[in-house]
């Protein structure tokens, strides 16, 4: 049985929004981003097996308006001016491509070195478990 809803192509990108109403600040990130016509479904943070990692460029011409699109999506927002914050997704991908790899969600002025960390935690979680590896 083949099963439904598996991607088979994955795209990074990223978006800024800056407006005094943070649902406006989130919809011009949504544009900064590229993704804007697109009804976005959170999903959680499983890398598929034999997923393959393509260009924004490539992923936004496969995109329509009014789309469906699975997004792993971190977000961040503050109402203090010139506030400088991050939102990050980071992906371990495993060298087997018959396993399944994760992504991470940080947001928060603290994001990169969270996410750094926790990606390192879940690493060591999947290569006892899994054999995963990582080559960068």
């Amino acid at each position: 049985m083949q099963p439904l809803f598996v991607p088979k192509r994955l795209f990074f990108t990223k978006g800024v929004g800056t407006h005094k109403e943070e649902l406006r600040s989130f919809e011009l990130a949504l544009r900064d981003a590229k993704i804007e016509k697109c009804n976005l479904v959170q999903v959680s943070s499983i890398y598929p097996p034999y997923c393959k990692i393509i260009s924004i460029n490539e992923g936004t011409k496969e995109l329509h308006p009014g789309m469906i699109t699975y997004v792993v999506l971190s977000r961040c927002a503050s109402n203090e001016p010139h506030r400088l914050i991050a939102a990050s997704v980071g992906c371990a991908i495993p060298t087997d491509k018959n396993a399944y790899g994760q992504t991470d969600k940080i947001a928060g002025d603290y994001a990169e070195d969270l996410a750094a960390a926790m990606l390192v935690t879940g690493v060591g979680k999947c290569t006892s478990n899994g054999g995963m590896t990582i080559d960068k």
